[in-house]
Protein backbone atom coordinates (compact mmCIF):
# COMPACT_ATOMS: atom_id res chain seq x y z
CA UNK A 1 0.00 0.00 0.00
CA UNK A 2 1.27 3.49 -0.85
CA UNK A 3 2.25 5.75 2.00
CA UNK A 4 -0.37 8.41 2.89
CA UNK A 5 1.93 11.20 1.75
CA UNK A 6 2.31 9.48 -1.62
CA UNK A 7 -1.45 9.38 -2.25
CA UNK A 8 -2.38 12.75 -0.74
CA UNK A 9 -3.02 15.44 -3.35
CA UNK A 10 -2.08 19.00 -2.35
CA UNK A 11 -4.86 21.40 -3.33
CA UNK A 12 -4.24 24.26 -5.78
CA UNK A 13 -0.56 23.34 -5.96
CA UNK A 14 0.40 25.17 -9.16
CA UNK A 15 -1.60 28.24 -8.19
CA UNK A 16 -0.04 28.33 -4.72
CA UNK A 17 3.51 28.04 -6.01
CA UNK A 18 2.82 30.87 -8.47
CA UNK A 19 1.32 33.02 -5.70
CA UNK A 20 4.38 32.54 -3.49
CA UNK A 21 6.74 33.71 -6.29
CA UNK A 22 9.47 31.51 -4.80
CA UNK A 23 13.06 32.71 -4.63
CA UNK A 24 15.66 29.90 -4.67
CA UNK A 25 17.55 31.45 -1.74
CA UNK A 26 14.48 32.45 0.28
CA UNK A 27 13.19 31.30 3.65
CA UNK A 28 9.62 29.98 3.60
CA UNK A 29 7.06 28.66 6.05
CA UNK A 30 4.45 25.99 5.39
CA UNK A 31 2.03 26.54 8.25
CA UNK A 32 0.03 23.33 7.63
CA UNK A 33 2.36 20.50 6.63
CA UNK A 34 -0.33 17.81 6.45
CA UNK A 35 1.43 15.09 4.49
CA UNK A 36 3.89 17.46 2.87
CA UNK A 37 2.58 17.90 -0.67
CA UNK A 38 3.12 21.65 -0.73
CA UNK A 39 6.34 21.40 1.29
CA UNK A 40 7.94 18.92 -1.10
CA UNK A 41 7.04 21.07 -4.09
CA UNK A 42 8.57 24.14 -2.43
CA UNK A 43 11.75 22.26 -1.57
CA UNK A 44 12.09 21.17 -5.20
CA UNK A 45 12.21 24.83 -6.21
CA UNK A 46 14.60 26.06 -3.52
CA UNK A 47 18.34 26.25 -4.06
CA UNK A 48 21.07 25.16 -1.63
CA UNK A 49 20.71 28.40 0.36
CA UNK A 50 16.93 28.15 0.59
CA UNK A 51 15.11 27.12 3.74
CA UNK A 52 11.66 25.76 4.61
CA UNK A 53 10.09 25.55 8.07
CA UNK A 54 6.87 23.59 8.46
CA UNK A 55 4.29 23.59 11.26
CA UNK A 56 1.48 21.21 12.14
CA UNK A 57 -0.56 20.37 15.22
CA UNK A 58 -1.06 16.74 14.26
CA UNK A 59 1.54 14.26 15.57
CA UNK A 60 0.93 12.03 12.53
CA UNK A 61 1.87 14.94 10.26
CA UNK A 62 4.99 15.58 12.31
CA UNK A 63 5.99 11.92 11.94
CA UNK A 64 5.53 12.20 8.17
CA UNK A 65 7.68 15.35 8.15
CA UNK A 66 10.52 13.60 9.94
CA UNK A 67 10.86 11.35 6.90
CA UNK A 68 12.05 14.30 4.80
CA UNK A 69 15.82 14.07 5.03
CA UNK A 70 16.78 17.52 3.78
CA UNK A 71 19.09 19.90 5.67
CA UNK A 72 17.08 22.85 4.33
CA UNK A 73 13.91 21.58 6.05
CA UNK A 74 12.65 21.67 9.65
CA UNK A 75 9.25 20.72 11.07
CA UNK A 76 7.79 21.79 14.42
CA UNK A 77 4.62 20.68 16.19
CA UNK A 78 2.82 23.95 16.88
CA UNK A 79 -0.42 25.87 16.49
CA UNK A 80 -0.85 28.86 14.17
CA UNK A 81 -0.89 31.14 17.20
CA UNK A 82 2.66 30.01 18.03
CA UNK A 83 4.04 31.19 14.67
CA UNK A 84 6.20 34.03 16.01
CA UNK A 85 7.65 31.86 18.77
CA UNK A 86 8.59 29.12 16.30
CA UNK A 87 10.30 31.59 13.97
CA UNK A 88 12.23 33.03 16.90
CA UNK A 89 13.38 29.56 17.92
CA UNK A 90 14.42 28.81 14.33
CA UNK A 91 16.41 32.05 14.15
CA UNK A 92 14.22 33.54 11.43
CA UNK A 93 13.54 37.27 11.67
CA UNK A 94 11.68 37.56 8.37
CA UNK A 95 10.51 35.09 5.72
CA UNK A 96 10.09 35.54 1.99
CA UNK A 97 6.83 33.64 1.94
CA UNK A 98 4.26 31.76 4.02
CA UNK A 99 1.59 29.25 3.07
CA UNK A 100 -1.40 28.14 5.14
CA UNK A 101 -3.68 25.35 3.89
CA UNK A 102 -6.52 25.59 6.39
CA UNK A 103 -8.89 22.95 7.65
CA UNK A 104 -8.51 19.19 7.87
CA UNK A 105 -6.25 17.10 5.65
CA UNK A 106 -7.49 14.09 3.68
CA UNK A 107 -5.53 11.59 5.83
CA UNK A 108 -7.25 12.97 8.93
CA UNK A 109 -10.69 12.54 7.36
CA UNK A 110 -9.85 9.07 6.08
CA UNK A 111 -8.64 7.73 9.43
CA UNK A 112 -11.79 6.63 11.25
CA UNK A 113 -9.89 6.51 14.54
CA UNK A 114 -9.51 10.31 14.46
CA UNK A 115 -13.27 10.89 14.51
CA UNK A 116 -13.44 13.68 11.92
CA UNK A 117 -15.83 11.95 9.53
CA UNK A 118 -19.27 10.41 9.89
CA UNK A 119 -18.74 8.18 6.84
CA UNK A 120 -16.97 5.49 8.89
CA UNK A 121 -17.58 4.69 12.54
CA UNK A 122 -14.92 5.72 15.02
CA UNK A 123 -14.44 7.45 18.37
CA UNK A 124 -15.92 10.94 18.42
CA UNK A 125 -12.63 12.76 18.93
CA UNK A 126 -11.97 15.41 16.22
CA UNK A 127 -8.86 16.86 17.84
CA UNK A 128 -6.04 17.77 15.47
CA UNK A 129 -3.70 17.08 18.36
CA UNK A 130 -5.20 14.06 20.20
CA UNK A 131 -3.00 14.80 23.21
CA UNK A 132 -4.37 18.29 23.80
CA UNK A 133 -7.73 19.61 24.96
CA UNK A 134 -11.22 18.09 25.12
CA UNK A 135 -12.51 15.70 22.48
CA UNK A 136 -15.85 16.37 20.79
CA UNK A 137 -17.41 13.56 22.84
CA UNK A 138 -16.15 15.03 26.10
CA UNK A 139 -17.48 18.47 25.25
CA UNK A 140 -20.88 17.18 24.12
CA UNK A 141 -21.22 15.26 27.38
CA UNK A 142 -20.98 18.39 29.52
CA UNK A 143 -22.12 21.34 27.38
CA UNK A 144 -25.54 22.85 27.89
CA UNK A 145 -28.18 22.68 25.19
CA UNK A 146 -27.76 26.41 24.61
CA UNK A 147 -23.99 26.09 24.20
CA UNK A 148 -24.40 23.23 21.73
CA UNK A 149 -27.00 25.18 19.75
CA UNK A 150 -24.75 28.25 19.59
CA UNK A 151 -21.70 26.31 18.38
CA UNK A 152 -23.64 24.45 15.69
CA UNK A 153 -25.35 27.62 14.51
CA UNK A 154 -22.22 29.79 14.47
CA UNK A 155 -19.55 27.41 13.24
CA UNK A 156 -21.72 25.10 11.15
CA UNK A 157 -24.16 27.75 9.87
CA UNK A 158 -26.82 25.11 10.49
CA UNK A 159 -30.38 26.47 10.31
CA UNK A 160 -31.65 23.48 12.29
CA UNK A 161 -29.19 24.08 15.14
CA UNK A 162 -31.98 24.30 17.73
CA UNK A 163 -33.43 20.94 16.74
CA UNK A 164 -30.00 19.29 16.54
CA UNK A 165 -28.98 20.56 19.98
CA UNK A 166 -32.22 19.33 21.53
CA UNK A 167 -31.79 15.92 19.90
CA UNK A 168 -28.22 15.61 21.18
CA UNK A 169 -29.24 16.44 24.74
CA UNK A 170 -32.11 13.95 24.59
CA UNK A 171 -29.87 11.23 23.12
CA UNK A 172 -27.08 11.68 25.69
CA UNK A 173 -29.66 11.30 28.49
CA UNK A 174 -30.25 7.77 27.21
CA UNK A 175 -26.59 6.87 26.65
CA UNK A 176 -23.25 8.66 26.15
CA UNK A 177 -22.57 9.84 22.58
CA UNK A 178 -19.12 8.39 21.95
CA UNK A 179 -19.04 7.34 18.28
CA UNK A 180 -19.17 9.28 15.02
CA UNK A 181 -22.00 7.34 13.41
CA UNK A 182 -23.94 7.46 16.66
CA UNK A 183 -23.88 11.26 16.49
CA UNK A 184 -24.59 11.25 12.75
CA UNK A 185 -27.75 9.19 13.32
CA UNK A 186 -28.95 11.61 16.02
CA UNK A 187 -28.42 14.58 13.70
CA UNK A 188 -30.06 12.86 10.72
CA UNK A 189 -33.20 12.28 12.77
CA UNK A 190 -33.30 15.97 13.75
CA UNK A 191 -32.59 17.49 10.32
CA UNK A 192 -35.63 16.65 8.23
CA UNK A 193 -34.79 18.76 5.18
CA UNK A 194 -31.95 17.34 3.10
CA UNK A 195 -29.58 19.51 1.07
CA UNK A 196 -28.81 18.05 -2.33
CA UNK A 197 -25.46 16.25 -2.27
CA UNK A 198 -24.84 16.89 1.43
CA UNK A 199 -25.26 14.56 4.39
CA UNK A 200 -27.44 16.08 7.16
CA UNK A 201 -24.58 15.64 9.64
CA UNK A 202 -22.08 17.67 7.58
CA UNK A 203 -22.67 21.05 9.20
CA UNK A 204 -22.78 19.71 12.76
CA UNK A 205 -19.52 17.80 12.32
CA UNK A 206 -17.89 20.88 10.78
CA UNK A 207 -19.07 23.02 13.69
CA UNK A 208 -17.78 20.66 16.37
CA UNK A 209 -14.42 20.23 14.65
CA UNK A 210 -13.93 23.99 14.30
CA UNK A 211 -14.94 24.58 17.91
CA UNK A 212 -12.88 21.76 19.45
CA UNK A 213 -9.74 22.93 17.62
CA UNK A 214 -10.39 26.69 17.94
CA UNK A 215 -9.73 26.86 14.22
CA UNK A 216 -11.11 30.33 13.53
CA UNK A 217 -9.43 31.86 16.55
CA UNK A 218 -6.13 30.29 15.49
CA UNK A 219 -6.42 31.76 11.98
CA UNK A 220 -7.24 35.15 13.48
CA UNK A 221 -4.16 35.02 15.69
CA UNK A 222 -1.92 33.77 12.89
CA UNK A 223 -2.59 36.40 10.22
CA UNK A 224 -1.16 39.46 12.04
CA UNK A 225 1.90 37.47 13.11
CA UNK A 226 2.47 36.26 9.55
CA UNK A 227 2.37 39.77 8.12
CA UNK A 228 4.68 41.07 10.84
CA UNK A 229 7.26 38.42 9.96
CA UNK A 230 7.12 38.77 6.17
CA UNK A 231 10.02 40.56 4.52
CA UNK A 232 9.16 43.38 2.08
CA UNK A 233 8.20 41.67 -1.17
CA UNK A 234 7.33 38.48 0.71
CA UNK A 235 4.13 36.67 -0.16
CA UNK A 236 1.35 35.26 2.03
CA UNK A 237 -0.84 32.54 0.49
CA UNK A 238 -3.87 31.10 2.32
CA UNK A 239 -6.15 28.29 1.14
CA UNK A 240 -9.57 28.18 2.81
CA UNK A 241 -12.24 25.50 2.58
CA UNK A 242 -15.35 27.10 4.02
CA UNK A 243 -16.94 30.52 4.18
CA UNK A 244 -16.01 31.34 7.78
CA UNK A 245 -12.28 30.82 7.20
CA UNK A 246 -12.39 32.68 3.90
CA UNK A 247 -14.27 35.59 5.48
CA UNK A 248 -11.46 36.07 8.00
CA UNK A 249 -8.73 35.90 5.37
CA UNK A 250 -10.51 38.16 2.88
CA UNK A 251 -11.31 40.83 5.46
CA UNK A 252 -7.80 40.81 6.87
CA UNK A 253 -6.11 41.13 3.48
CA UNK A 254 -8.50 43.87 2.40
CA UNK A 255 -7.85 45.78 5.63
CA UNK A 256 -4.10 45.42 5.17
CA UNK A 257 -4.31 46.67 1.60
CA UNK A 258 -5.87 49.96 2.74
CA UNK A 259 -3.82 52.82 4.20
CA UNK A 260 -4.43 53.44 7.88
CA UNK A 261 -5.81 56.96 8.25
CA UNK A 262 -8.04 58.79 10.70
CA UNK A 263 -11.53 59.08 9.27
CA UNK A 264 -12.38 62.30 7.53
CA UNK A 265 -8.78 63.32 6.87
CA UNK A 266 -8.84 65.42 3.67
CA UNK A 267 -6.18 63.82 1.47
CA UNK A 268 -5.98 63.30 -2.28
CA UNK A 269 -5.27 59.81 -3.58
CA UNK A 270 -1.70 60.78 -4.51
CA UNK A 271 -1.07 61.86 -0.91
CA UNK A 272 -2.21 58.60 0.69
CA UNK A 273 0.50 56.60 2.46
CA UNK A 274 1.29 53.12 1.20
CA UNK A 275 -0.58 50.17 2.69
CA UNK A 276 1.36 47.30 4.29
CA UNK A 277 -0.17 44.71 1.95
CA UNK A 278 -0.84 44.49 -1.76
CA UNK A 279 -3.42 41.91 -2.80
CA UNK A 280 -2.09 39.57 -5.48
CA UNK A 281 -4.78 38.72 -8.03
CA UNK A 282 -8.25 37.53 -7.20
CA UNK A 283 -9.31 34.52 -5.19
CA UNK A 284 -8.38 31.40 -7.14
CA UNK A 285 -10.38 28.17 -7.30
CA UNK A 286 -9.45 24.76 -8.60
CA UNK A 287 -9.61 24.10 -12.34
CA UNK A 288 -12.00 21.57 -13.84
CA UNK A 289 -9.05 19.24 -14.39
CA UNK A 290 -8.05 19.39 -10.72
CA UNK A 291 -11.63 18.87 -9.59
CA UNK A 292 -11.88 15.75 -11.75
CA UNK A 293 -8.74 14.34 -10.11
CA UNK A 294 -9.38 15.66 -6.60
CA UNK A 295 -13.01 16.41 -5.65
CA UNK A 296 -11.84 17.71 -2.23
CA UNK A 297 -10.63 20.84 -4.02
CA UNK A 298 -14.22 21.81 -4.84
CA UNK A 299 -14.62 24.24 -1.94
CA UNK A 300 -11.01 25.49 -1.83
CA UNK A 301 -10.17 29.13 -2.49
CA UNK A 302 -6.68 30.62 -2.54
CA UNK A 303 -6.02 34.23 -1.58
CA UNK A 304 -2.61 35.89 -1.66
CA UNK A 305 -1.00 39.21 -0.76
CA UNK A 306 2.45 40.75 -0.88
CA UNK A 307 4.09 42.63 1.95
CA UNK A 308 5.14 46.14 0.97
CA UNK A 309 7.84 48.19 2.68
CA UNK A 310 5.22 50.42 4.32
CA UNK A 311 5.13 50.44 8.14
CA UNK A 312 2.73 47.92 9.65
CA UNK A 313 -0.02 49.50 11.72
CA UNK A 314 -0.31 47.51 14.95
CA UNK A 315 -4.03 48.32 15.04
CA UNK A 316 -4.62 46.61 11.68
CA UNK A 317 -6.49 43.68 13.18
CA UNK A 318 -8.68 45.94 15.32
CA UNK A 319 -10.03 47.54 12.15
CA UNK A 320 -12.06 44.44 11.32
CA UNK A 321 -13.15 43.36 14.81
CA UNK A 322 -12.25 40.60 17.28
CA UNK A 323 -14.40 37.90 15.62
CA UNK A 324 -14.05 38.59 11.88
CA UNK A 325 -15.81 35.38 10.82
CA UNK A 326 -19.14 36.82 11.91
CA UNK A 327 -21.20 38.22 9.06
Amino acid sequence: MAAPEATHRPVLLAETLAALALRPDGTYLDGTFGRGGHSRAILERLGPAGRLIALDRDPDAIAAGWRIADPRFAIVQARFSELARVLDEQGVAQAQGMLFDLGVSSPQFEDAARGFSFRADGPLDMRMDPDSGESAAQWLASASEGEIREVIAEYGEERFAKQVAAAIVAARAREPILRTQQLAAVVAAAVRTREVGQDPATRTFQALRIFVNRELEEVSLMLPQAVQRLAPGGRLAVISFHSLEDRIVKRFLQAGARPSLPRGLPLRAAELPAAPLKIVGRGRRASDAELAANPRARSAILRAAERTDAPLDVSLWNRIGPEPWRS
